[in-house]
């Protein structure tokens, strides 16, 4: 396993480099005009033959370095290439899945995949005719005049996946093609997919996909590379030489999930604690990962129940509690945070505080909770402060809304800032007010 700043990104016995990327860095402005670094010198190479999975947690910027691969945005320094021509913008050779579809409702089935033809100015006649072997290609052959509210998810994401194959692309990228889907479509749709890249009945030379999904990544790809978070940076490159079709129970490929697991729990993979670039400001621009009270909870409590008494194995406890790594990991995430357990080399092992919360009854977890938050979370604590300092005891949402996004951009603060609030609210050092949109401290002071 790769585990050096700069892992090799590209595989033994692949055929010819067609996209690469080089010192890649991407800066957005928060709406204070303060930069927000989301990749950071990526390098990545994609070569023909093969499919290479992004991996990594929520924040890695997984979608935007897609994004700039393909040209639909552009990096603010380094550079992408395709078979050697610069990319500044959308160019012919490489296609898009998406993962909501972005199906035209008004349009057709027919006239949703001629779609991309029309805009490379492909005559009427032409686009028909590989339109309609496109439709046949993935399965909709007869519902060529069918509108998109007329099909089921899984029907629409087969419109998506002709829509970017009619095009005869080099390179087709995928953000979370399946991760919409119930799993029996997006088990079978996988498979449908694999089977068409296998008989080369497809024109595409390579494939890059992003997922959340580690069983998903290591069915389809021959290289995962897995992502830090805030700022994303390539921090590990895992082969995945795997005969395929592959079994999920084989000893071979549960050592692979094993694997990345392990590289995803690595200090350099880890979300906990981190901040916007270049900024402290009090901790205030700490990021917090999306996860609910109880669940955090149920975590640590489970841990504590099991086998091992405190510790326990991440891709196991996963299957146990039937949650992807997407799912799985803000638990983990906030758990660390809050000083209750720690992730590394693939497994949680709980701290003393955490057996101790998982031990207490329910007025002493929210004490200890509460103990935590104040210490560790430095919003939360600036929350308590400016409220007791305040007359009435009461401030807008608004107001420490404002604040974060001079740290993040505003959907990732109001996340934080909606995570705060509950993980707050348990621990009864304030109260919200959903309505007028006011926290207030307790009305016996907390």
């Amino acid at each position: 396993m790769a585990t050096s700043a700069m892992p090799k990104t590209t595989a033994p016995g692949v055929g010819k480099v067609i996209l690469s990327a080089r010192n890649l860095h991407k800066v957005f402005k928060t709406p204070e005009g303060n930069d927000l670094l989301v990749l950071d010198n990526i390098d990545l190479d994609l070569a023909e033959g093969e499919i290479v999975a992004l991996l990594g947690r929520s924040g890695s910027g997984k979608s935007t370095l897609l994004r700039c691969l393909i040209g639909l945005i552009s990096p603010s320094s380094g550079e992408v290439r395709y078979r050697n021509r610069l990319v500044t913008g959308p160019m012919p050779g490489m296609a898009m899945v998406f993962q909501s579809f972005a199906l035209f409702p008004w349009l057709t089935v027919q006239e949703n995949v001629e779609l991309g033809l029309e805009t490379q100015g492909v005559l009427p006649v032409e686009r028909r005719r590989r339109a309609l072997a496109a439709i046949d290609l993935i399965g909709l052959d007869g519902f060529e005049s069918a509108y998109p509210k007329e099909l089921s998810g899984g029907m629409r994401q087969r419109v998506g996946f002709a829509r970017a194959l009619v095009t005869n692309p080099d390179i087709l990228l995928m953000d979370e093609p399946f991760s919409a889907l119930d799993v029996l479509t997006a088990e079978n749709l996988r498979a449908e997919l694999l089977d068409l890249w296998e008989a080369r009945r497809i024109p595409t030379r390579a494939i890059l996909m992003v997922t959340h999904n580690i069983e998903e990544a290591i069915l389809m790809a021959d290289r995962v590379l897995i992502l830090s978070s805030n700022p994303g940076r390539i921090i590990s490159a895992e082969s995945i030489d795997l005969p395929r079709p592959r079994d999920r129970n084989a000893p071979a490929f549960v050592a692979r999930v094993e694997a990345i697991y392990r590289a995803m729990t690595t200090p350099e993979a880890a979300f906990v604690g981190t901040a916007a670039a270049g900024v402290d400001h009090s901790g205030l621009g700490m990021r917090l990962p999306e996860a609910e009270v109880a669940q955090i909870i149920g975590l640590i409590e489970r841990v504590a129940a099991g086998p091992d008494r405190g510790r326990d194995d991440l891709p196991a406890l996963a299957a146990d509690m039937q949650l992807d790594a997407d799912d799985l990991f803000p638990l983990t995430d906030a758990a660390e945070l809050l000083g209750f357990a720690q992730a590394r080399e693939g497994d949680i092992t709980l701290l003393p505080e955490g057996v101790k919360l998982a031990r207490s009854d329910i007025q002493e977890r929210k004490v200890i909770f509460a103990e935590h938050l104040m210490n560790r979370v430095p919003l939360v604590a600036h929350i308590r402060r400016v409220l007791a300092t305040r007359p009435d005891h009461r401030a807008p949402r608004e107001r420490f809304l404002g604040e974060l996004e001079d740290f993040m951009g505003a959907d990732e603060a109001a996340h934080t800032l909606d995570t705060a609030i509950d993980w707050g609210r348990y621990a009864e050092l304030f109260e919200y007010d959903a309505r007028e949109g006011r926290l207030r401290l307790p009305e016996n002071g907390g």
